[in-house]
């Protein structure tokens, strides 16, 4: 199998579009034709498929992506492992997301800088579609964000951690002692992550059938300035767990058990498919190995002071 059929395949499914990836590939369109046709010829299925919307990968095109990125991003760190031992130099751009900045960045980046001693890290803290779409648009080059739920042909993605949500609140919230159900909430304010979020989403469908009654919703980005209104009672948080873990275990806060469990939050690491650099992908490890392990509630304190 030829890499460069499936490097082609990969490139057609990001941009969507034949005539597009022959124009980022500098090839004639009937080239790119021919590569997809041979690589659908040896695996005797259908890639893609063409209708009014533009291209589209069938199933079977939809199947082959993670090995197809896989097999490329492997290749890249084989070229690039014997190209050169000498340590890296230049600037590195990794986007966060502020839950995982709270908990881990501080470890990250004493660890980073310790195996990559001469690269300056430009660091941004963000909401998963902001990042994204920076990492898109070459503004970025590696994020930790929370995970989508779609394919994302133009990224290579790794998984990172998940970390169970939870329902907190101050003990001196008045009425919070006495919730059983959602619909207790009635007069309560929620506070949580951004309009567009995973868990802002959540909320919405959860109080979708409250109507009227449903409960105000507070957003905002910084887990700092959510982990202070909750503790001065201002609402109710809806969190990750390792967040608040510290503040539970001192007694700041309490967990709300009667309300419905939600699913986990996942978290990724993320680089483009473009990026022929191998230190992308080795702060990704480092960061998988670091992170992809129970936070205790001793290192959650040590992360919130």
């Amino acid at each position: 199998m030829r890499l460069r059929n499936l490097y082609t395949f990969l490139t057609v499914a990001r941009l969507g579009s034949f005539h597009a990836a022959a124009s980022q590939l500098h090839a004639s369109q009937p080239a790119i034709s021919a590569r997809i046709s041979a690589l659908e010829d040896e695996l005797n299925v259908q890639l893609f498929a063409r209708d009014k919307r533009g291209t589209q990968l069938t199933p079977r095109g939809v199947q082959l992506l993670p090995y197809a990125e896989k097999l490329i991003a492997i290749s890249r760190e084989m070229k690039a492992q014997l190209a050169d031992d000498a340590p890296e130099r230049g600037t590195v751009r990794i986007g966060i997301v502020d839950t995982l900045t709270h908990l881990w960045l501080s470890r990250l980046l004493t660890c980073w800088h310790t195996e990559h001693p001469l690269i300056a890290f430009e660091l941004i803290s963000d909401v998963t579609s902001s990042l994204m779409a920076q990492l898109k648009a070459a503004d970025l080059d590696l994020v930790l964000m929370v995970a989508d739920e779609q394919p994302m042909p133009a990224f290579v993605s790794e998984p990172l951690c998940s970390y169970p949500q939870c329902w907190v609140a101050s003990p001196n919230l008045a009425g919070a002692s006495n919730i059983g159900n959602i619909h207790d909430l009635t007069e309560q304010a929620i506070l949580s992550f951004p309009r567009g979020s995973r868990p802002w989403r959540y909320l919405t469908n959860l109080f979708e059938s409250m109507g009227d009654s449903a409960p105000v919703i507070h957003t905002c980005s910084s887990v700092a300035s959510l982990l202070t209104l909750v503790k001065q009672g201002v609402g109710i948080a809806f969190l990750p767990e390792p967040l608040v873990a510290a503040e539970i275990a001192a007694g700041q806060l309490f967990s709300i058990e009667s309300l419905p469990k939600a699913p986990a939050l996942n978290f990724c690491c993320a680089w483009r498919l473009d990026d022929d650099r191998i230190l992308p992908r080795l702060l990704a490890e480092t960061a998988r190995n670091m992170i992809d392990a129970p936070i205790s509630t001793e290192q959650s304190i040590i992360f919130t002071q």
